[in-house]
Order: C-alpha cells, then sequence, then structure tokens
C-alpha cells in the first residue's frame, strides 16, 4: 500500500461510503498509534501527542489546523499543557472514511518532524 500520508484527501458528501471493516483491517495497521474508538455509535480515531511544554502543544496544534485546512478535513482538537488530543472521523457521514486515515498519517508525519527537528 502506498504511504498514506503521501495521498490527498478527496471530497466528502453525505452519501460517501464509510470504510469497511476489512479496510479498517487494511488501513489501521499504517497509523496503529491511533485508537479505533466508538462515541455515541461513531467510530473515530483518536490520538493523544505529547510535549515538552504549552508552547510546543500550541505550535503543533497550530501546524495541524493549517494542514487540516490545506486538505479540507478537519479533527476534533484538545490543546493542553504538554498534550495534544487529535480525533479524526468524518462528520457528514458520521463515520469513518479513507480521509481520516489519510489524515491520522499525515498527523502523525508533522509530530515525526516536531520532535526530531
Amino acid at each position: 500500500m502506498a504511504e498514506l500520508y503521501s495521498e490527498r484527501c478527496t471530497a466528502c458528501r453525505r452519501d460517501s461510503p464509510h470504510v469497511t471493516e476489512a479496510e479498517v483491517a487494511e488501513l489501521h495497521p499504517a497509523v496503529n498509534d491511533w485508537a479505533l474508538i466508538d462515541e455515541s455509535g461513531i467510530p473515530k480515531l483518536d490520538r493523544q501527542f505529547k510535549f515538552a511544554n504549552f508552547v510546543d502543544a500550541l505550535e503543533f496544534t497550530n501546524a495541524l489546523g493549517e494542514l487540516a485546512e490545506s486538505e479540507g478535513h478537519h479533527p476534533r482538537l484538545t490543546t493542553e499543557w504538554g498534550r495534544v488530543s487529535v480525533t479524526w472521523w468524518t462528520h457528514k457521514i458520521r463515520s469513518l472514511h479513507r480521509n481520516d486515515f489519510i489524515m491520522a498519517a499525515k498527523t502523525d508525519q508533522l509530530y515525526a518532524e516536531r520532535v526530531t527537528a
């Protein structure tokens, strides 16, 4: 499978298909640090990222916000001292879409670039 982080998100509509269980089984290993969670019957990808301080956490939040805006796909973000929680799902279909896995991979890449810089 091509690296997910190199893919672009596609426009999603209310009738767009959500990922099947087989697709989740194929895609999730590429973003295996992300937990598959269920909130009120909606499957989501969730991960917490750790930082040395609030400034670093906020800079990551802002960089991820810019990335999300450029892809037209937006997460739930919670920024705290030393930690950013990120949750991906596709609001329009109230489920997971390939875009969510793409963005999880892009988020991992962004984090890796920041912590190794």
